[in-house]
């Protein structure tokens, strides 16, 4: 099954002197198990869209569906919706309110209604999933640092064991080390329990290593949708939106400018590396 958007629009301020249309007919559908990244400039329009996914945010117009049933008819239990479509803000003290760190990974499943021992049993597989020891269960929250508070939002969410799960810049702030392991762990994660993880970023070179599909999202639309590869050939047309390609990309295709026949399709440093040997071979035969 799948969240299914059609003709999607929202606006900010309807009807009064700030009205600014944040999404402008989105059309698109997101099946079990993807990995996707979206990405954008500031302001056009990702942290609005992935607030309509689980309800945060209710569109001016068109209708988001998910497993085939209209989250906007009436009755619909978003309750239910907001348990299988977790949302990880970019900021974690946002959603981190428990007096320790174990209390606060527990409360999601423990409103599901779950037994104690059921709740506990699940809070401590998801500390663990992302790399948080039992020294830090009766932590406050507050006393974590950026990385480790982003864990335990994760945590959170994973407690309650989502089939979807969102995540805005998880690794905003953090050090290379911290988001290589933050980022490997959620795709470790998402691959095991085979859920559909929706990756929001600024960082090309993360989405490029890790994500299926990239949706590139501009003045409120939803302008490339396609593979990492697919998405990263349009450079040109993705600085004129103030984005950039992998730094890689550029290395390739400088390359070709200079003459070299090499596969410019590279967007990670591995991919690059073995392209550029594998023209260097070429070259010197040749």
């Amino acid at each position: 099954m799948s969240i299914k958007l059609e003709h999607v629009s929202y606006v900010y301020s309807e009807g009064n002197a700030f009205e600014r249309k944040a999404l402008d007919d989105i059309s698109l559908e997101i099946p079990d198990g993807q990995f996707i990244g979206i990405i954008g400039h500031t302001g056009s329009g990702k942290s609005t869209l992935i607030q309509h996914l689980n309800g945060l945010l209710k569109a001016t117009s068109g209708i988001i569906s998910y497993n085939g049933e209209n989250i906007y008819q009436e009755g619909y239990d978003m309750r239910a919706l907001r348990s299988k479509v977790g949302l990880v803000f970019q900021y974690p003290e946002h959603q981190l309110f428990e007096v320790d760190v174990f209390s606060d990974v527990c409360f999601g499943p423990k409103n599901l209604g779950l037994s104690q021992e059921e709740v506990e049993s699940r809070a401590k597989k998801a500390l663990s999933q992302v790399g948080m020891s039992e020294k830090y269960y009766k932590k406050s929250p507050f006393e974590l640092s950026g990385g480790q508070k982003r864990r335990v939002a994760i945590a959170g969410i994973l407690a309650m064991h989502p089939d979807v799960l969102i995540l805005d810049e998880p690794t905003a702030g953090l050090d290379p080390k911290g988001r290589d392991e933050i980022l490997d762990q959620i795709a470790f994660l998402q691959k095991e329990r085979r859920i559909t993880v929706i990756l929001v970023s600024h960082s090309m070179e993360d989405v490029a290593k890790y994500v299926d599909r990239i949706i590139v999202m501009n003045d409120g639309k939803a302008v490339y949708d396609d593979t990492p590869k697919q998405v990263f050939q349009q450079y040109r047309e993705l600085e004129t939106m103030g984005l950039a390609a992998p730094q890689v990309t550029y290395v390739v295709k400088g390359l070709e400018e200079k003459g070299w026949d090499i596969d410019t399709t590279a967007t990670t440093v591995e991919e690059a590396k073995e392209a550029i040997l594998k023209a260097w071979k070429k070259r010197k035969s040749g």
